[in-house]
């Protein structure tokens, strides 16, 4: 399959919503990472970003909207939490998990009674779906499992040849993917951490005498144990192996002189061992920074064929550095070193 790589114009839009609409996947940028859309009221489009990307059916999807409006074709009712958090965020990096429609098809949501929506703050992301005529399912624009594309270039080593189109826009703002919020419950409950924080949730719903709580495995230094074959993630992230980059990965923990001090220790000792090693540190008040950088930069080791990245914890009480963290730990096989 040829892969057109269209250019942000005027022009190019308009064929990636027709492509869209034809049932075609297109890879976009949005503020957090780049995603790979099709139509999300189109299961057998939607089965061929589960094709291209080699993703597990059981996945579900975010589906992304332009306008608030486009809600009463996903799910049938607009609760009060939903308003507070819809006021407070969108357009922006928070997904919610709500009750759907019977009209978006299992491919799309797993199999599941409930989806994924959010609404974008990017203005080519909303610009396409609006285009488009549709709701757009759109997973990150990656390979299932390796870390996410910040970058339009990220996307093209992934998936050229894969996919009908890529629009090469700018870097993501962000960098990580969107904070998952389950809203179906009593209270809203974060299923995937993003740069929208827990506090920040907790300002937006407290009004309407709502707490936000944490989905416990978030809490947890290991995988979740998916061993019993009914477990069905309710967002992206929660079940499959996530953000691996190619070379051996270890996070290293504690105060920042000891963790400076052993990262130096063990590059040198692996250097003289003929390794090739990458080291990522972000000092404690470079949390957004982390957001930003962090898969970027396992991209860089996987060009430059690292054989080991040595990275330092961040401070999981920081709220964007817990959702930094949740990536780091996935990406490293949850190989924690404490110092």
């Amino acid at each position: 399959m040829e892969t057109k790589l269209l250019e942000i114009t005027t022009e190019n839009m308009e064929q990636a919503a027709r492509m869209i609409a034809d049932g075609k996947l297109v890879a976009f940028p949005t503020e957090t990472v780049y995603g790979l859309g099709a139509d999300a009221m189109n299961g057998e489009a939607v089965g061929k970003v589960y094709a291209a990307k080699g993703r597990p059916s059981d996945n579900p999807m975010i589906v992304h909207i332009a306008d608030k409006k486009d809600l009463a074709r996903l799910t049938p009712v607009v609760t009060e939490v939903m308003k507070a958090l819809m006021e407070a965020f969108w357009p922006g990096p928070l997904t919610m998990i709500v009750n759907k429609l019977p009209g978006i098809p299992d491919a799309t949501t797993g199999g599941l009674d409930t989806v994924g929506i959010r609404m974008p703050s990017d203005e080519t992301a909303r610009a396409l779906i609006r285009q488009s005529g549709c709701p757009i399912a759109a997973p990150s624009a990656n390979i299932s499992g390796r870390p996410s594309p910040t970058t339009a270039q990220h996307v093209v080593t992934d998936l050229a040849g894969k996919i009908d189109a890529i629009l090469m826009g700018d870097e993501c703002q962000v960098g990580i993917e969107s904070t998952v919020v389950d809203v179906t419950g009593e209270n809203p409950m974060i299923l995937r951490p993003g740069i929208i924080t827990r506090g920040e949730l907790e300002n937006a719903v407290v009004k309407i005498g709502k707490k936000v709580e944490l989905d416990p495995a978030l809490l947890v230094n290991r995988p979740r144990d998916v061993s019993e074959p009914d477990f069905k993630p309710k967002a992206p992230g929660m079940k499959y192996k996530h953000y691996a980059p190619k070379a051996e990965m270890l996070i290293i923990s504690g105060e920042i002189a000891k963790v400076k001090t052993e990262i130096d220790r063990l590059k040198s000792e692996n250097e003289a061992k003929g390794k090739k090693v990458g080291v990522i540190l972000f000092e404690k008040d470079q949390s957004r920074e982390a957001a930003h950088d962090f898969f970027a930069r396992l991209r860089e080791f996987d060009e430059q064929k690292a054989d080991l990245i040595l990275a330092g914890a961040l401070d999981p009480n920081d709220g964007v550095g817990f959702a930094v963290m949740n990536r780091m730990l996935k990406s490293a096989g949850y190989h924690i070193i404490n110092v």
